[in-house]
Parts: C-alpha cells; structure tokens; sequence
C-alpha cells in the first residue's frame, strides 16, 4: 500500500493508505472526503465546547440583543424551553450573546467535553507524527460519538437553527466564513506531488512507480488555485539545526578574531635565546635590584 501524507498548504492534515493501482478519480474524491469530514469534527467539536458551556442556540432573531431589548420586543425562546439537558440546567450567561445560557450541570457537560477529546485524538494531526493513517471510518465515528454525546445530554434534541444540529443533517451554511473557505468540494479537488497534477484520469502507478511500500507527500487543492508550493528541501527542523550551528561557528570565529595573535610571543617557549642563554648559564639572571 502507498502512503499519501495529505497537506493543505505547509500544514499537515493526514495519512491515508492506498494501493498503487487505486484510479486517481476516486482516489482524489476519497482524500477530499476525510479532509471535509475532518473539518465537520473540527466545527463539531467547536460548537460543542459552547454547547457545554452556554447551552443551546438562541433563535437568530434573538442573537446579540440585551435582555431589555428582547423584553421590550416580546420576543421568546420557545425551543430553549424544550431542549432542556439532562439532569437540569445552569444559568452561565453568554457574553457574545450567540447561546441561551441554560448550560448542563457538571456531570453532563464531561459527557461532552470527555467525548470531544476523544473526537479531537482521532482527527488529530499528531496522528500523522504517529504514523496513523486516518480511514473514513475513523472519521464517522467521531462524528458518531459527538452524536452520540449530544443525544445524551439532549435527549430531546436541539433547535432546527442550532448549528450543531444542522451539522449533523448537513445543512450548514457557512457561506461568507473562514470555515467555508477550507471546504473543498469533491468535483474540484485536485491532488499534487512534486509539483505535478495528479491526474484524475490516470492510475497512482503511473505516477509513483509499482513500489507499494511508497511514501510520498501529496497537496489538496481546489481547481482553479494553481499549483501550490514545493516543499522545501529541508524540514523546518533541520532548518534551525543548520541556523543553530552557524550561529554557533560565528561566535567562534568571533572570539578568535578578538584573541591578539601576539600574546603568545610572551610566553617562555616563544623566546628565540633562551637556548643561547642555558648554556651560558644566565637563564634567570634578573638586572632589576631587589
């Protein structure tokens, strides 16, 4: 099986395993899937970590009015009064005015953040470091956790409006967001490895030989952003190494330079008479009076 590690940019997302006569049509589409479903965790696991802190969301009509202004319009939560947690409420206040306030109790906000950590290992990055390759499975299981927690602590679900829940059902809006900008549709992904266009047309053999113990380092792309950029031909880390043990030869070649070349002449081995004056016996002879 080759070994694809995925990079976005210069940043890692993932390894993935694939056979060399994989069709780069379905492979690309395959790589682009658990790239997004990485990103949906990600928002998931976001949003949840406010779930448990602040409860669930406030009607869009409600969002970042003061409780007079929501008094003096008679507006009403009617969903925050059905979607109750298990085992009651606590009021935390939502500062950026996004959530109702009606938090879990403690035991119920750990359900969460325990399953959002778990969520978190498996889409790490550090699975890379590891040498973890990532499945789509994996990955929906995640998603099935975080679920799973939600369905928990929210036995009766959460408003239509709430953004975990509309994640779940895959109708997130995130038109106009930092977060829409990462998704990469799968009919416009394009993978690259050294600075070539994996061709969706073509097999990965044709590309990377028929040696299946293969690593390389292939880039996702959108169609339309050009190639990105080769990676460099030193890791960042050797990188500092290099800059370390440079800095550390300048230092010394500083000091040696600062070092006067003519102090050693005072020494007693430099003196050119001292043989002369041994065999006339006037070695130590000092003039100066005691």
């Amino acid at each position: 099986m080759v070994v694809l590690h995925v990079k976005r940019g210069d940043e890692s997302q993932f390894l993935l395993q694939a056979p060399g006569s994989s069709e780069l049509e379905e492979l690309t589409v395959q790589v682009a899937r658990v790239y997004n479903a990485r990103l949906k965790a990600q928002r998931l696991c976001s949003e949840m970590e406010e779930l448990a802190e602040h409860g669930v969301f406030l009607p869009p009509n409600m969002q970042g009015l003061t409780d007079e202004q929501i008094e003096e319009l008679k507006l009403k939560d009617e969903w925050g009064e059905k979607c109750i947690p298990s085992g009651g409420s606590v009021f935390k206040k939502d500062d950026v005015g996004r959530r109702n306030g009606q938090a879990p109790n403690e035991k119920m906000k750990q359900v969460i953040k325990k399953t959002i950590e778990e969520a978190k290992a498996i889409i790490s990055k550090k699975q890379v470091e590891a040498n973890v390759c990532v499945t789509m499975e994996m990955v929906n299981d995640a998603l099935d956790q975080l679920r799973g927690a939600v369905m928990i602590v929210y036995p009766m679900g959460l408003p239509p409006y709430d953004p975990i829940r509309m994640e779940f059902e895959n109708k997130e809006d995130l038109s106009g967001t930092q977060a829409g900008l990462n998704v990469i549709k799968e009919s416009e992904a394009q993978l690259w490895w050294a600075a070539k266009e994996l061709r969706r047309t073509k097999q990965l053999s044709d590309y990377v030989g028929k040696n299946e113990k293969t690593k390389i380092i292939v880039k996702i792309q959108q169609r339309g952003q050009g190639a990105p950029a080769r990676e460099p031909i030193i890791s960042s880390e050797e990188q500092k190494q290099l800059m370390l043990y440079y800095h550390r030869r300048q230092e010394e070649l500083k000091k040696l330079e600062e070092n006067d070349d003519d102090s050693c002449l005072n020494s007693p081995w430099a003196d050119n008479t001292a043989l002369k004056r041994h065999f006339h016996g006037v070695k130590d002879i000092k003039w100066r009076p005691r």
